[in-house]
């Protein structure tokens, strides 16, 4: 393998700092913008290369010590080697440049990011893995463990269910550890273990960031609010005194069920898939008085939910997003039908390269 001397110039959605060497991008990580290396190329296309620092001749400003033993080797967290504060610009910087390059979008609304008030102790829950006697997360670019003793980016309470759990003799599996439980989950996750993982935030403090961001952003008086991939209704629920009616809709039964449990007359809560039930819920309504939320996986909206959507046009949408990538790809589209009055990024998992991001619509007039 040969070892280039590079300048890093930007780094891309995914962690990696993007240098340059005879016009082909080359992807190195835990580097900065700015900064000068040199690296050991480790995997080489056409297009691109892939390398590994080997030392460090110009640092960033930005640069700090990693407060954890495991990073680096770990494939949870991207960032630690930078402090907080460019944590955020350069997050921010890359929803910008991914609604441009993408979405081919102009002008983009973008708002400051929302930060997370703790960067370390915020994650609720914590799944890790049991083989051969190794428990902890999963080596980076790869599916061997790492074993791990405690997990910086986890609150303190979780960190001690992982202490309590490596003290058991344990079948290999997945063990989902969380807050305010009295004791782990043993063993693999069952189906509606894996829906309540899935449809809870596991940063509670910007959970709620967000959840208020979108109550803001919907007017009262409206007739009908249709909640897709509405999980247990986090953002439903909290949306009961603007709306006439609410329907919530999602794939996973469980999640529903969870919905239905505390549900008013005014809610209905539909398990099903989201693209064949959208249109039904909406089509009949009065769509100047009715507001969509879409809140879909990191694949982002279907080429056919994309069509339902702007076929229907409700008067106002909001489109939360764990995938900038994806959500830059509908938007270019959904901008035929709707405008983009503001796109705000929100730091759901300080220290790692995941941003959230929730995007206000308005149908044209």
């Amino acid at each position: 393998m040969r070892t280039v001397d590079l300048k890093i110039e930007d780094v891309a959605f995914g962690g990696k700092g993007v240098a340059r060497e005879n016009g082909k991008a080359v992807f190195v990580p835990f580097t900065i913008e700015g900064e000068l290396i040199s690296a050991k190329i480790t995997r080489e296309k056409k297009q691109f290369a892939e390398a590994e620092m080997v030392d460090l001749c110009g640092r960033s400003r930005h640069r700090i010590e990693p407060p954890c033993p495991y990073f680096g080797r770990c494939g949870g967290c991207a960032y630690q080697h930078i402090d907080y504060a460019h944590q955020l610009e350069i997050k921010s910087r890359q929803v910008g440049d991914l609604l441009r390059r993408i979405g081919k979008l102009k002008e983009i609304p973008v708002q400051p990011i929302v930060p997370s008030p703790r960067n370390y102790g915020y994650r609720n829950r914590i799944t890790v893995h049991a083989e051969n006697g190794v428990i902890g997360y999963f080596r980076r670019d790869s599916h061997r463990l790492i074993d791990i003793e405690h997990c910086p980016i986890a609150m303190d309470e979780v960190d001690r269910e992982l202490t309590d759990l490596r003290s058991h003799d344990l079948r290999d599996g997945h063990y989902t550890l969380r807050a305010r439980v009295d004791r782990p989950l043993r063993g693999r996750l069952t189906r509606s273990e894996n829906a309540f993982h899935h449809f809870t935030q596991t940063n509670d403090a910007v959970a709620n960031a967000l959840r208020d961001l979108i109550v803001q952003a919907l007017p009262p008086g409206q007739q009908l609010l249709v909640d897709a991939f509405c999980g247990t209704g986090f953002f439903a629920k909290a949306l009961l005194d603007k709306f006439e009616r609410i329907i919530g809709i999602d794939w996973d039964r469980f999640a529903i069920a969870a919905a239905k449990e505390n549900a008013t007359e005014k809610e209905t809560y539909l398990a099903g898939n989201v693209d064949a039930e959208l249109y039904g819920a909406m089509e009949k309504c009065n769509l100047d008085k009715a507001s969509l939320i879409v809140d879909p996986p990191a694949t982002g909206l279907s080429p056919q939910l994309r069509n339902v959507v702007i076929d229907l046009a409700p008067a106002r949408m909001i489109y939360v997003s764990c995938n900038p990538a994806t959500l830059a790809r509908d938007l270019g589209d959904l901008q035929a039908r709707f405008q983009i009055e503001s796109v705000t990024p929100l730091d759901m998992f300080p220290q790692t390269a995941e941003i959230e991001v929730a995007t206000q619509l308005r149908r044209h007039n």
